[in-house]
C-alpha cells in the first residue's frame, strides 16, 4: 500500500502553504506596517505638541547642530567663559549662559587617575549633557536658550571669584552673578529690571536635556559604573513637597514622566524641592528657590541626532512694575554624590538631598547606618578595607553568644555522626521508623540541627546592606586596600597571569570566553572558597549521600559566584569565615571533638614517626 501522499494532495498542500505565506507577508505589509506608522506619527505629533506647550521648548532650543568630532571641536565652536574651581573646571557658554562643560578634579575614569570623569558635554557634542536657567514671559522668551549674554570683565570662575554676566532684552534687563562653591553647587544669581513702559509677569525655568541612547550616554560618562549600576537607581530623581520620587532611564525612554504628575505631565511643590538626573554615581539638578512653588516636568524628544531627555522646573511668576528689580536666585548642582557633601547642602536647605544615594527601599534604615559606621571607622583607621575588616568584627561581637551556642550543637552533632550511620544502616528499608530514631537520639544528647544556622540568618541583612553600600556609594569607588585598586569592582587578579606576576591584565584573562570564568578567578574567592571548605570539615556532614555531595560542591560553586562581585565583599566573607573558623575550631576542641584539621595533623605527625 503506498504511504505517500496523492499527487492532487501534494499540490494543494503547496497552494495552501504559498497562499498562506502570501497572506502573513500581505497583511504585515498593509495592516501591521501602517498601524506601526501610524502610532510613531502619533508619538511624535504627540511630543511636538508637548514640546510646544512647554515654555523652554517654544523656542526649540536652537536647531540640533552638526555633532562635533570631538568635545574640544564642540566647545571651541563657541564663546565661552572659563571656570576653575575647587573641585571642577570646564566653561560655560555664553549663549544661552548654559553650563555645558564640567569635570570632576577629584574623579577619574580608571584607577590609574590620568583622565577627570567628564560630567557634562556641549549642545553640539555626541551625548550633549547639559544645564542653565532662563526667563519666559508666559510661553514667549525672554532670555532663552539662544539668548547671547556678555561677560563683564575678563575674569574665570573660581571658588573665591564669581563671574557676572549682562542681557538686555525686549524691555528687561537681567545682571547675572554665577559662583560656584567649594564642591558642586553652581548659583545663578539674576537682578531682573522691567526697563519698559508695562507690567510684566516672569518666571525663572531651569532646564536639564541629555542626548542619546541612555546606555550609550552612560557608557560616554563612566565605563566602569555603568556596567555595574544595576543595584543603584539611575534615571529621573526629585523631590516634591518633601516626598522622594524617581523614574528610571529605561522607563524615561518610553516617555513615563514624573509620577504623580498631572494630564500635561507636570508635578508642583508648593513647599520646595529639587529635581534632576541621577546616574549610579554622578547626578545634575536644578534647585529652584525653596521659598516659592515650582513645576517639575519630564519630556521625551525626538530629534534627527537621537532622543532628547529633557527636564523643566519652571519657578513662580513673578511681577514687576516699570522700573521695578527683583533679585532671584537659583541654583545648579552638577557633581559626585558623596554622603557627606550631600548632607551640607540637605542641612542647609535642600530636602532629602542625601536620598539622591538610592541606599533602597527596604534596606534603608540598615544601609545608611551601615555606611555611616563604614565611614567612621574608615576615618579610624585610614582606609576603607581596613574598615570593612573592623566592621565584620565589630558585627560579630554582639553575635558571640549565639555564635558559642550554634558551635556546641554543631560539636553535639559532630559526636553523634556515628550513631546516626548505625541508624541509617539499620532502617534503612524503613524511612519513617528511621527518623523516629534519629529524632530520639537528638532529644537524648538534647541536640538541635538547625541551631547553626541562626548566626547566620542573622548575619544576612548585613551581607545584603553591605552589598548594596558597596555598590551604590561613591566613596568605594576606586578605594585601595593591598592588592585590590577598587573595593567596589571584582577582584583585579587572576589565576591566568599568576595573580599579578606575568605581564597580562587580570581584566583581559577574565575576557577570555568561557575558559576566562575558570582562569579568571582572582585570590579574593579562592580564599572564600577555601575557608568556606575548612568550615565544612568541622561542621557534621549530611547523612544523605546526595546532600553530602552537594555540599562538596558549594564552595567550589561559590568561588565562582564570588568572583564577579565587588572586592570589598568578597574580604568582608572571607575575614568573616576565618573567624568562624578559629571560633568554631576553638568550641569544638573544648567540647572534645576531634576536627578533620587534627586528623590531618595527627596523620601527617604519624606519618613522620613511622618514617623516623
Amino acid at each position: 500500500m503506498n504511504q505517500g501522499m496523492d499527487p492532487q494532495d501534494q499540490r494543494n498542500f503547496i497552494i495552501a502553504m504559498v497562499l498562506m505565506i502570501a497572506f502573513v507577508f500581505g497583511y504585515q505589509a498593509l495592516v501591521i506596517n501602517p498601524q506601526q506608522e501610524q502610532r510613531r506619527a502619533a508619538q511624535e505629533a504627540a511630543e511636538a505638541q508637548q514640546e510646544l506647550s512647554t515654555p523652554e521648548t517654544s523656542e526649540a532650543i536652537e536647531a540640533p547642530p552638526a555633532i562635533a568630532a570631538t568635545v574640544e571641536e564642540a566647545l571651541s565652536a563657541n564663546q565661552r567663559v572659563n571656570f576653575d574651581a575647587d573641585r571642577v573646571d570646564g566653561s560655560i557658554r555664553l549663549t544661552g549662559a548654559i553650563l555645558d562643560d564640567l569635570q570632576l578634579k577629584d574623579h577619574y575614569t580608571t584607577v590609574e587617575r590620568v583622565n577627570e570623569l567628564r560630567l557634562l558635554r556641549p549642545t553640539n557634542a555626541e551625548y550633549g549633557y547639559y544645564a542653565s536657567w532662563y526667563w519666559f514671559d508666559g510661553n514667549t522668551p525672554v532670555a532663552g536658550p539662544t539668548s547671547r549674554w556678555q561677560q563683564q570683565g575678563n575674569g574665570t570662575l573660581s571658588t573665591d571669584s564669581p563671574i557676572t554676566l549682562t542681557f538686555e532684552g525686549d524691555g528687561i534687563s537681567i545682571e547675572r552673578t554665577i559662583s560656584v562653591d567649594e564642591n558642586y553647587m553652581f548659583t545663578y544669581s539674576d537682578r531682573v529690571t522691567n526697563t519698559g513702559s508695562e507690567v510684566r509677569t516672569l518666571s525663572p525655568l531651569g532646564s536639564i536635556r541629555r542626548h542619546g541612547a541612555w546606555k550609550d550616554f552612560l557608557e560616554a560618562t563612566d565605563p566602569g559604573s555603568s556596567r555595574t549600576g544595576g543595584m543603584a537607581h539611575q534615571g529621573f530623581i526629585g523631590v516634591f513637597d518633601g516626598k522622594l520620587t524617581w523614574r528610571n532611564y529605561k522607563n524615561l525612554d518610553k516617555n513615563k514622566g514624573i509620577k504623580d504628575a498631572d494630564d500635561q505631565g507636570t508635578r508642583r511643590a508648593s513647599d520646595g524641592g529639587w529635581i534632576g538626573f541621577t546616574d549610579k554615581y554622578w547626578m545634575t539638578t536644578l534647585i529652584p528657590e525653596q521659598r516659592y512653588e515650582f513645576a517639575g516636568r519630564f519630556l521625551r524628544l525626538s530629534r534627527e541626532t537621537g532622543p532628547v531627555l529633557q527636564l523643566t522646573a519652571a519657578g513662580a511668576g513673578r511681577t514687576l512694575q516699570p522700573g521695578e528689580t527683583i533679585t532671584v536666585s537659583n541654583r545648579i548642582f552638577s557633581g559626585a554624590k558623596e554622603k557627606a557633601v550631600l548632607d551640607v547642602y540637605e542641612q542647609a536647605d535642600v530636602p532629602r538631598f542625601d536620598d539622591a544615594i538610592d541606599w533602597g527601599n527596604i534596606l534603608y534604615y540598615v544601609t545608611k547606618p551601615l555606611f555611616a559606621l563604614l565611614s567612621w571607622l574608615e576615618g579610624k583607621v585610614g582606609t576603607f578595607g581596613w574598615a570593612i575588616l573592623a566592621l565584620t568584627v565589630i558585627v560579630r561581637i554582639p553575635l558571640v553568644p549565639l555564635y558559642n551556642q550554634s558551635y556546641k550543637s554543631m560539636a553535639k552533632m559532630k559526636k553523634l555522626t556515628e550513631p546516626m550511620k548505625e541508624i541509617q544502616e539499620r532502617f534503612a528499608a524503613d524511612p519513617q521508623r528511621r527518623q523516629q530514631e534519629i529524632m530520639k537520639l537528638y532529644q537524648r544528647e538534647k541536640a538541635n540541627p538547625i541551631a547553626g544556622c541562626i548566626p547566620i540568618l542573622l548575619t544576612i541583612p548585613v551581607f545584603f546592606a553591605l552589598y548594596k553600600v558597596l555598590f551604590v556609594t561613591i566613596e568605594m569607588r576606586h578605594a585601595s586596600f593591598w592588592f585590590i585598586d577598587d573595593l567596589s569592582a571584582p577582584d583585579p587578579t587572576a589565576i591566568g597571569n599568576l595573580f599579578g606576576l606575568l605581564p597580562w591584565a587580570a581584566a583581559d584573562v577574565k575576557a577570555i570566553p568561557i575558559i576566562g570564568l575558570i582562569i579568571g578567578i582572582g585570590i579574593l574567592p579562592i580564599l572564600y572558597g577555601v575557608t568556606m571548605a575548612a568550615i565544612q570539615a568541622l561542621s557534621p556532614p549530611p547523612t544523605d549521600p546526595t546532600q553530602k555531595m552537594i555540599m562538596r560542591f558549594l564552595p567550589l560553586i561559590f568561588m565562582f559566584v564570588f568572583g564577579g562581585f565587588a572586592a570589598g565583599l568578597v574580604l568582608y566573607w572571607v575575614w568573616s569565615n576565618t573567624l568562624s573558623l578559629i571560633q568554631q575550631y576553638f568550641i569544638m576542641r573544648r567540647n572534645g571533638v576531634e576536627t578533620e584539621l587534627d586528623k590531618l595533623v595527627g596523620s601527617l605527625l604519624g606519618r613522620k614517626k613511622e618514617d623516623a
